[in-house]
């Protein structure tokens, strides 16, 4: 949890169980050699109650000499415009703040002074919230090898303990007190009862399933890391999952999934249980099939793999650009160099050796400008080596273009006739045959 030389932020509420943890840190820190500091962030909920909690903790920190941080934000200003309760709110704000303290500093871990009493509530309150034992699990000592709990195995009543006998100068928040929040409920009412006609000492029993339960996870997870690796890659703005995943247990691809959007999300907020089971039918439904989760993501049954990414929005599908011949032209928009040059057939330097990016026309079957653009309603396109047309959509259908892909494929174009699908197809029309005498080359570089 703790190594030599760690730089350490400490989150001061000013509560006895922050003050407790910056006293044993300020105290073992020559010891165990790490530097710490102390941050406090004043959410203005609590009127007078929260300066004086500002100014104890900025007062002790300079009794101690530890240099502390203090952050005014606006709680309730910003659940507003986020639209998000008090509490995350909070988190958000103290965790940004937390954030740019250790790159400023030079820091490496968040200590933070959730205690036993702490995790024995977050998994009563998750437990009737209907979690799974990933929610059971509760509050983990170390997460991230950044945040670090070291009062986590220690109770309440102890760490009150602790302050009366070093005399530390804890500011009591009223608002524990109040019954009407539920974890606060759970604290005031319903563990005392359990203590009382069930077990008393259900604080520990609690934290020694969630210990129990954290090892199960683990393993879980471990499992999980292992598909993901396997089944799923990162390409561009999207992870895709391919469908053999989708075979392996419920409770692994479940997970596979939450990791997925959390690559791409950056968090799992607002993503619940039921946003999971919506994916895993999607993938038992028809190719082409859409779902939206919270936050803009989007889901895409593609051929039966699993793609999922963040919404585009305003993407700018009116691309139209005429390209000279003999010539380069840079396209900003596709931040693409677009080569032409036109050759005869009997120069023994022809050497016809085409790729994906580069291909070879007709240039007397040119009739018309090169246009470079996107798809549009009612294309149509005559692949190499066939006599009709096809609708341009249904030849995406049968090439198994990802529906996300279609709209920003680039065309070579010959006037209204499509030359070239880049990256798939060349057109029958303008092929380079027997009777060819001066040869179009076009060459994308990206």
């Amino acid at each position: 949890m703790i190594n030599d030389g760690d730089r350490i932020i400490i989150a001061l509420s000013g509560g006895p169980d922050s003050i407790t943890l910056l006293h044993i840190l300020h105290t073992l820190k020559n010891k165990l050699n790490i530097t710490i500091y102390a941050a406090h962030v004043n959410h203005l909920l609590r009127g007078k109650d929260a300066y004086k909690d500002e100014e104890l903790c900025k007062k002790y920190c300079d009794e101690l000499g530890i240099l502390c941080f203090v952050k005014r934000v606006d709680i309730n200003q910003l659940a507003k415009i986020k639209n998000i309760s008090h509490e995350l709110a909070g988190r958000e704000a103290s965790y940004e703040f937390f954030d740019e303290l250790m790159k400023k500093y030079n820091c490496n871990k968040i200590a933070i002074a959730h205690n036993l009493n702490d995790q024995a509530e977050t998994v009563l309150m998750r437990m009737m919230r209907g979690a799974g034992i990933e929610g059971l699990v509760g509050i983990r000592p170390v997460r991230d090898n950044i945040f670090i709990r070291p009062l986590i195995e220690i109770t309440r009543n102890e760490i009150e303990k602790y302050c009366e006998e070093n005399k530390l100068p804890a500011a009591i928040d009223k608002t524990n007190f109040e019954n009407i929040y539920a974890r606060n409920k759970i604290r005031l009412e319903l563990i005392p009862y359990m203590e009382n006609n069930f077990n008393k000492d259900i604080i520990h029993t609690l934290n020694r399933m969630s210990n129990i339960i954290r090892e199960d996870n683990d393993y879980l997870e471990e499992i999980s890391d292992e598909i993901f690796k396997k089944y799923c890659y990162r390409k561009d703005d999207r992870v895709i999952i391919y469908k053999d995943a989708f075979k392996e247990h419920k409770t692994i691809i479940t997970r596979v999934l939450r990791k997925a959007i959390l690559q791409i999300k950056g968090d799992l907020y607002n993503i619940e249980n039921s946003h999971i089971i919506d994916i895993i039918k999607l993938y038992n439904q028809n190719t082409g099939k859409t779902i939206m989760l919270p936050d803009s993501l989007m889901v895409d049954n593609v051929y039966k793999d699993i793609h999922i990414y963040k919404e585009m929005k305003n993407h700018n599908t009116n691309i139209y650009e005429v390209i000279p011949f003999n010539d380069e032209f840079y396209c900003e928009k596709l931040h693409t160099k677009i080569i032409t040059k036109v050759l005869h057939k009997n120069n023994n330097d022809v050497n016809l050796k085409d790729s994906d990016m580069i291909k070879y026309f007709d240039f007397d079957k040119v009739k018309d400008n090169i246009i470079l653009r996107y798809r549009k309603d009612g294309d149509r396109f005559t692949s190499l080596g066939m006599k009709g047309s096809k609708k341009l959509k249904d030849l995406f259908i049968d090439l198994k273009v990802p529906r996300h892909e279609r709209d920003i494929i680039p065309l070579i174009c010959f006037g209204n006739e499509i030359g070239w699908i880049v990256g798939y197809r060349i057109s029958e029309k303008f092929k380079v045959d027997n009777n060819t005498e001066r040869i179009l080359q076009i060459c994308i570089e990206r």
